[in-house]
């Protein structure tokens, strides 16, 4: 039985220091494979503008447009200093034009209703301050028929392996944050009943490797 979830930040991630760490953390994930691209391409998000919640240094969204053609990622971020190393890395990929970063936090988000094709988010779902919010914001801002997918890490993942990951993260500076981050973490059980509360309408929560996965179309 997985222990009570332990509330991290509803804040993200802030402070020059602190984000330069985490963009080095998330420099080696990318350059690991350990995002979602391939299981984005391969439920369909090929085409169209995504919206990304909670990007971070927006490598994820940087990683689909370049396995894409003719596509948009806007990503909305809580963190003032994510959203300046978010354009810098954007910049740094190429993709001025094809990405857009907005402040503002998953429940209340800046955007018309029925505005973008895709929505995603990795690594960021143990941070929302009120996830049946956020997942009713996503049904609002989906276009019908638009496709979400939301991963995470897994709080009641087996032991071996999440002291096994904690040995390999880099650099060792963010160990402590990604124990706290799985503190926070939901389990498939947990995740499942929040989103029954919800407002999206065909969603598929599946276990993975070392987390979970939401997939499914508004």
């Amino acid at each position: 039985m997985a222990k009570p979830r332990i509330i991290e930040t509803n804040e993200g991630i802030q402070g020059e220091v602190t984000v330069e760490i985490y963009d080095q953390f998330a420099k080696t994930m990318r350059d690991r494979g350990w995002h979602e691209i391939d299981n984005l391409l391969k439920i369909g998000m090929t085409k169209g503008h995504a919206l990304e919640i909670g990007p971070g240094p927006g490598y994820v969204g940087l990683e689909w447009l370049k396995k894409t053609d003719d596509t948009m990622v806007t990503g909305c971020e809580i963190s003032p200093d994510m959203l300046k190393l978010a354009q810098k890395n954007a910049a740094e990929y190429g993709f001025e034009t094809r990405t857009a970063y907005v402040k503002g936090t998953g429940m209340t988000m800046p955007f018309e209703a029925e505005t973008f094709d895709n929505v995603f988010s990795n690594g960021s779902l143990h941070e929302w301050e009120d996830p049946i919010a956020v997942f009713n914001e996503i049904a609002r801002v989906l276009k019908p028929g638009g496709k979400f997918c939301i991963s995470d890490m897994r709080r009641d993942v087996n032991p071996l392996l999440k002291w096994g990951i904690y040995a390999i993260t880099k650099p060792k500076a963010i160990r402590p944050g990604y124990l706290t981050s799985l503190n926070a973490a939901y389990t498939t059980d947990e995740l499942e009943s929040l989103l029954s509360k919800s407002t999206l309408k065909h969603f598929s929560v599946q276990k993975a490797f070392f987390g979970l996965t939401v997939t499914g179309w508004q």
